[in-house]
């Protein structure tokens, strides 16, 4: 069995977990981002901010712009790496090294975000420099939306780090024995 070959079963295998897993992010945001949002306006409301100022400075819940392509394009890049390591093509391990540390790397990022989301986002409301943004209370705020997606969809987050960091370390073992 060629090396190329030997590195089909481990890695391709991995790569399409970790492709469905960035997939689940724009997914579970189109399907319970709405909501989010009427929980997000309604703590507004609460705060007495404007629900407006979401529109006005491009807040969103749902998959729409980079919620829905960055997770796209990464879920796209790690099944190109899959088929060409299924199709035994020489591309494949090189794209492995590649899209899998990307894939890595980038959820490292997203992990990090979601561990400083207030944080974060009380900086980029500073960077925005809207008086309304900064009266608000950024911890509700979140907290109003978050808890508007259902309990599984945490539980989920967190296996989908674990099939990322895993899959992706699997997935670059796989390329290194090639």
């Amino acid at each position: 069995m060629s090396a190329l070959a030997a590195l089909a079963p481990l890695a391709a295998p991995a790569q399409l977990t970790v492709a469905a897993a960035f997939l689940s992010i724009p997914l579970l945001r189109h399907r319970f981002g709405p909501a989010a949002k009427t929980a997000a306006v309604a703590e507004l409301r609460r705060q007495g901010v404007r629900p407006e100022v979401l529109e006005e400075n491009r807040l969103r819940f749902d998959a729409s712009g980079h919620e829905w392509w960055a997770p796209g394009a990464f879920a796209a890049a790690m099944i190109a790496a899959a088929v060409l390591n299924l199709a035994g093509n020489s591309w494949g391990t090189p794209l492995t090294w590649a899209f899998s540390s990307v894939a890595l790397l980038a959820n490292v990022a997203i992990l990090q975000s979601q561990l400083g989301a207030v944080k974060s986002v009380r900086a980029a409301f500073r960077r925005k420099g809207d008086a309304e943004l900064l009266r608000i209370d950024v911890r509700a705020f979140l907290t109003a939306a978050e808890g508007a997606f259902p309990a599984w969809t945490r539980v989920l987050q967190n296996v989908r780090h674990t099939v990322v960091f895993a899959g992706s370390a699997l997935a670059l073992t796989a390329a290194a024995l090639v």
